[in-house]
């Protein structure tokens, strides 16, 4: 029987999300397309209806990943009572997050493994890194556009290596104060460079003055 067009993006619908799920708890060797496609009760010959090939799935799940984080960092910066910085850092640097890769970061999940694939897959997710910088250039002070950005790079290496590195070690009491520790650093570090910016152009026209 004929499948509706519906029906078939409905297929690729559920196709993308288990990848997008599986991929960050598994890895992306972890799972091959014959599983993804018996997780959601379709047949393996079917995946060839939707996809060139289990590359194609990868860029697509990834950029599937990336927004529905790209989407709650959105959430948490508009809801958060205080400082937007300080709320992400609380909200990406969680026990929650630590325990459920599969819901969470792509790159924190699978930065390893993302460097090792093919360009194609490289370019998708490059598009969710720099929105990813941008909503953080949003939120960290900063003089210019420029120091912004910088301050954003900083800001989302240190997110990504803390929650790598927190589960990394099987410790639970050192992961936690791996969490605990960034989680306070990161703000911190970006109020001091702003301190240091604001400070620097006073210290030169004093040495101006001296000399």
């Amino acid at each position: 029987m004929k499948v509706s067009k519906q029906k078939m993006a409905e297929h690729r619908e559920q196709i993308i999300e288990a990848a997008a799920k599986r991929f960050r708890e598994n890895g992306f060797d972890g799972i091959s397309v014959a599983d993804l496609m018996k997780e959601v009760g379709l047949t393996h010959g079917g995946f060839y209806g939707h996809f060139t090939s289990k590359e194609e799935l990868v860029g697509w799940a990834s950029k599937r990943a990336m927004s529905r984080t790209a989407a709650k960092w959105e959430k948490v910066i508009k809801e958060a009572p205080g400082d937007p910085l300080e709320a992400l850092a609380k909200d990406y640097l969680s026990t929650r997050h630590q325990e459920h890769p599969e819901f969470g970061c792509l790159f924190a999940a699978l930065g390893s493994e993302l460097a090792r694939q093919p360009a194609s897959v490289k370019e998708a997710v490059m598009e969710g890194q720099l929105q990813f910088l941008d909503l953080l250039s949003r939120i960290v002070p900063g003089r210019t556009k420029a120091a912004r950005r910088k301050k954003a790079i900083v800001v989302f290496a240190g997110l990504i290596g803390g929650m790598i590195l927190a589960r990394s070690v099987p410790d639970p009491d050192l992961s936690q104060e791996i969490l605990k520790t960034m989680t306070k650093a990161i703000p911190n570090s970006v109020q001091e460079a702003e301190a240091g910016e604001r400070i620097a152009p006073v210290v030169g026209r004093l040495s101006e003055v001296a000399t």
